[in-house]
């Protein structure tokens, strides 16, 4: 009897065991995670075209038009690079009316243009969400707005309305063909002024529905039952593609994960395959992870790379959080920014650099700068994971948050304050950046201090980096450069690189044999460009093909800093031979 008993009592607590298995399985992780809770992963990287590379800049306690011109005057003014501005939220009479407000923004589209006339793209803040009440907008009531939405079909669940940070309202139906062609004609006039991409707000994780008290991660929409996870793929992927339709370098800014609450969404929120460009929610002006500083965003960072996504950053000196911003957290953010995929410069705080101290204005400009010279390398291996080749930030197992960005750059983030760092080098040969004439054999810990000007940055022996070098911040080059690709070169064995043009025109394969004698060969699509080659002694001679170069005119040697530099005003292919 007692046997029998018992039997029975562990085939029931089997049972239990599998329908909760299974409850949970249907009734959470499938609808909010996917399957198999990596629903993001359904293709390769887009494309992300090179604009969206070069450094971002906003701010988010004062947004109106005269802010933030000021906003951009001063940063140009101080000559930092500035390749995008981002207009958060409020900027609408309602949100996501894509209306202009006349009293903060009553003349959008002139600034859109004058800012485009100066290379500058703007990208407008959105959500997925038709609000009944607005928390900051000009309008706040918008209670018959929601209600003719409603009515027509154009919501999911018809009249049901979510409370979100920014008031109250509805979730468009993208499943609904009525509802997406009147949201389009909403949008078109902001596209047509020439906006060059969404921040797409993550407002499409709230979508659920109630059994009683109990929140159930579907929802009735056109086309029958909607899960969370498929709303929030709808959102993200409709957004880029009708963004794309209109302009083939349209980007959407998105979030991979998020700083707060990295468990919610385990798989990424936004779909890999339609998120050009990611950043990881709103982390605090704080160092540690606890406190979702510049730890926890690291860590979000490095877990979307794992995740495949292949342009990601953060808020550099964090989102918000406690006032005033320490002035070496916010250097040292800028400095791992650098490093990243994407540079986002904004938040709350004060971000006129010139109005804070002369060290952070010249070390965040310093780094800002350094972050747009790498654009032809990182944007090379932005296509290379777009054709279904690594992204380019890749962790390592080995040094706490260490990850190579590309193949040649060894990155080793300062995560807490203080200049102290252990660095575990991977096996090779590796020069530090900010004093790359010693040797330093791979395999191998050590610690060491990197005062606030330096960065733990490595680059490999025979490395090959495209740099767009146009200022002398970094160290790297002069004023004079600018319009030149510069080669980077540490040569070393034979090395090659395919440089793909971030104008879009094309790759030149670039071939490195440190011989002797030394052989640099460009084969493809040239440009005119500028060889700087590390080399240990003065060369005696310079050839391109069978023509030798003079000194002096064509090329210098820099003894100090032990480099060659080769300089060509014309797009020549070919082989340079370099004796000694």
């Amino acid at each position: 009897m007692r046997a029998g008993y018992l039997k029975r009592l562990r085939w029931s607590a089997v049972a239990v065991a599998v329908v909760t298995v299974l409850l949970v399985y249907f009734g959470f992780a499938l609808p909010f995670w996917g399957v198999p809770f990596n629903a993001s992963r359904h293709g390769r990287s887009p494309l992300t075209p090179a604009w969206a590379l070069e450094p971002w800049i906003w701010e988010d306690d004062h947004v109106t038009e005269a802010f933030t011109l000021e906003l951009v005057n001063g940063y140009l003014e101080h000559d930092f690079p500035v390749g995008a501005v981002l207009i958060d939220s409020p900027w609408s009479t309602r949100y996501n009316d894509f209306v202009p407000d006349p009293t903060t923004f009553p003349n959008l589209a002139q600034l859109i243009r004058d800012l485009g006339q100066r290379g500058i793209r703007v990208v407008l803040w959105m959500t997925c969400m038709v609000n009944s009440q607005n928390k900051d907008t000009s309008q706040r009531d918008a209670t018959d707005w929601h209600a003719a939405a409603a009515q027509a079909g154009y919501l999911v669940g018809g009249e049901h309305q979510a409370r979100w940070w920014k008031g109250r309202g509805g979730f468009l139906d993208y499943t609904s063909p009525a509802a997406v062609a009147w949201w389009r004609g909403l949008q078109q006039p902001m596209l047509d002024l020439g906006v060059a991409g969404w921040k797409l707000d993550g407002t499409a994780t709230l979508l659920h529905s109630r059994l009683g008290p109990v929140p159930v991660p579907y929802h009735r929409a056109a086309r029958g039952l909607l899960s969370t996870r498929r709303y929030m793929d709808h959102y993200y992927r409709d957004e880029y593609r009708h963004g794309l339709e209109r302009n083939p370098e349209f980007v959407t800014l998105s979030r991979s994960l998020d700083s707060p609450m990295p468990w919610s969404h385990p798989e990424g929120f936004a779909p890999v395959d339609a998120s050009p460009v990611n950043w990881v929610g709103d982390n605090t002006h704080t160092w540690g992870a606890e406190t979702r500083g510049l730890e926890r965003a690291i860590q979000c960072i490095l877990r979307s790379a794992k995740l495949g996504y292949s342009v990601i950053g953060s808020d550099v000196a964090g989102y918000h959080g406690p006032e005033p911003i320490p002035a070496e957290l916010y250097i040292r953010w800028a400095q791992f920014s650098a490093f990243c995929g994407l540079f986002l410069h904004g938040g709350h705080g004060e971000r006129r650099l010139w109005l804070r101290s002369p060290v952070e204005l010249e070390l965040v400009r310093q780094y800002q700068w350094l972050h747009s010279e790498l654009v032809p390398y990182l944007y090379s291996h932005v296509v290379e994971a777009h054709r279904g080749g690594p992204v380019p930030m890749r962790p390592l197992r080995a040094g706490k948050y260490q990850y190579l960005l590309g193949d040649d750059l060894l990155i080793a983030p300062i995560y807490r304050e203080g200049p102290t760092r252990e660095v575990v080098l991977p096996r090779g040969r590796w020069r530090y950046w900010s004093g790359d004439l010693e040797v330093l054999e791979g395999g191998q810990a050590f610690t060491r201090d990197y005062p606030i000007g330096e960065y733990p940055v490595y680059v490999r022996d025979g490395a090959i980096l495209p740099m767009n070098v146009r200022r002398p911040y970094t160290g790297i080059g002069a004023r004079d450069w600018e319009g030149l690709l510069t080669l980077n070169l540490y040569p070393r064995g034979t090395s090659q690189f395919t440089v793909e043009h971030p104008d879009g025109s094309g790759a030149l394969r670039v071939t490195v044999r440190a011989g002797p004698p030394l052989e640099v060969e460009l084969v493809g699509v040239a440009k005119p460009h500028l060889l700087r080659v590390l080399c240990p002694q003065r060369p005696t001679y310079v050839r391109r093909g069978d023509a030798e170069l003079a000194e002096q005119g064509q090329w210098a040697y820099d003894a100090v800093r032990q480099r060659l530099i080769v300089r060509c005003a014309t797009a020549l292919e070919g082989t340079y031979t370099i004796g000694f």
